[in-house]
């Protein structure tokens, strides 16, 4: 189904700029609207405004960076020109904050339908269908109702008087779970506890130790710093893979301590980007580039560290060591898309590897290192076969 999306942008908030400017997890309430449009997969994205200022103009150019088009217009009729024939249309209503999922399912629905909230004092400040419920905000509509709309609307409000016929034709009323029920914002501090909510979720879940008892407080710190400038997350993903390429370039001239300092530098940067990524709408592939290199990026660093030990004073068993550890590493994850959730978080990691070096470096015992290493990928390898058979059988 062909679906786009019509927001409004020309309310203003207490302080008399736009409502559609109030900040919100580093960029701005149109923006996350937007987003929650195009997550839904609606195109074109039109904005209802009647001026664009400067900080407007700023927003539309960050979403079309990227990738995200929208389209600004101050006259209804132009609005009517951007929608295909027959098409369905995602309207979200002017200072409203919705839930990505009550868009998406709404988008999904066949036929007109308008998201409702209960008519109670929680929910004075939006609009009243009848004596039992309200606008929620969002609706879904159809192009052809905002045609004729636009031929009768004169001064009226584009968006009351387009969900009062839609309601007359005789939409479909989708009941807002409580748990999933959108804000009506006038103020910046309206939306400061949705936005300790987005970063919250953000973090997901943590599949290792080191990312879940280790690294918290700078990921934290440097999502909520980042999230409000224009870094890119696959910038901070490929900037991971440059540290452990540098680090083993370290490792092969001997430079361990500096291999390692740069090797710990990365362990964050794929979960901040990750992080930044879900706050903006626009999740990571899981199979990108940059994800899938970082694995042999740190085997190579790995097999740097056993190459250096092997030339300087160890024999070849440092490096026997560092390949049968990869060897056990990779049969290991490739094992462990069997496990339970929850059930490698002890197991190796890239992260996990990383911060066991710290003390063996501190000790200047690499070589006993990368023995220590083949056995926890050894123990790694067959714990997920055991937990793999035991479930099959």
């Amino acid at each position: 189904m062909v679906i786009g999306a019509l927001i409004g942008a020309y309310q203003e908030d207490d302080s008399g700029g736009l409502r559609a400017l109030l900040p919100l997890a580093g960029r701005t309430l149109i923006e996350y609207q937007v987003r929650c449009a195009s997550a839904a997969g609606a195109a074109p994205i039109v904005v209802i405004v009647e001026r664009v200022p400067q900080a407007l103009q700023d927003a539309f150019e960050r979403l079309r960076l990227d990738g995200i088009g929208v389209f600004p217009v101050s006259d209804v009729n132009e609005a009517v020109s951007r929608f295909e024939a027959g098409s369905s249309i995602i309207l979200i209503g002017d200072g409203i904050v919705p839930r990505v999922e009550v868009v998406a399912d709404l988008a999904q629905e066949a036929e007109p339908a308008v998201a409702t909230v209960a008519d109670d004092e929680r929910h004075e400040n939006f609009e009243r269908i009848d004596a039992e419920s309200r606008w929620a905000g969002v609706a879904v509509v159809d192009a052809r109702l905002l045609g004729s709309t636009a031929a009768m609307l004169g001064d009226w409000d584009v968006q009351s008087t387009l969900l009062r016929r839609t309601i007359q034709d005789g939409a479909r009323r989708a009941r807002v779970a409580r748990e999933d029920e959108p804000l009506f914002v006038e103020t910046a501090d309206d939306l400061a506890g949705f936005q300790r909510h987005l970063i919250h979720t953000s973090r997901g879940d943590r599949t290792d130790w080191a990312s879940r008892f280790l690294l918290p407080p700078v990921e934290d710190f440097a999502t909520e710093q980042l999230m409000e400038t224009s870094v890119r997350p696959p910038w901070l993903i490929w900037a991971a893979v440059a540290l452990t390429v540098g680090g083993a370039v370290c490792f092969s001239r001997g430079w361990l301590g500096a291999g390692l300092v740069l090797l710990v530098l990365s362990t964050p940067l794929d979960l901040i980007a990750t992080r930044l990524a879900k706050l903006r709408l626009k999740p990571l592939p899981p199979r990108m580039w940059g994800r899938l290199a970082l694995w042999p990026a740190a085997a190579i660093a790995l097999l740097a560290i056993g190459l250096w030990q092997t030339r300087h004073g160890t024999g070849w068993g440092s490096l026997v060591a560092a390949a049968a550890a990869c060897a056990f590493a990779e049969a290991a994850r490739a094992e462990k898309a069997g496990m339970p959730p929850g059930g490698d978080l002890w197991l190796l990691s890239r992260r996990n590897a990383i911060f066991l070096a710290i003390p063996f470096a501190l000790a200047g015992a690499w070589t006993t290192f990368l023995l220590a290493i083949l056995l926890y990928a050894a123990l790694s390898f067959f714990i997920v076969q055991r937990v793999r058979h035991s479930s099959s059988s």
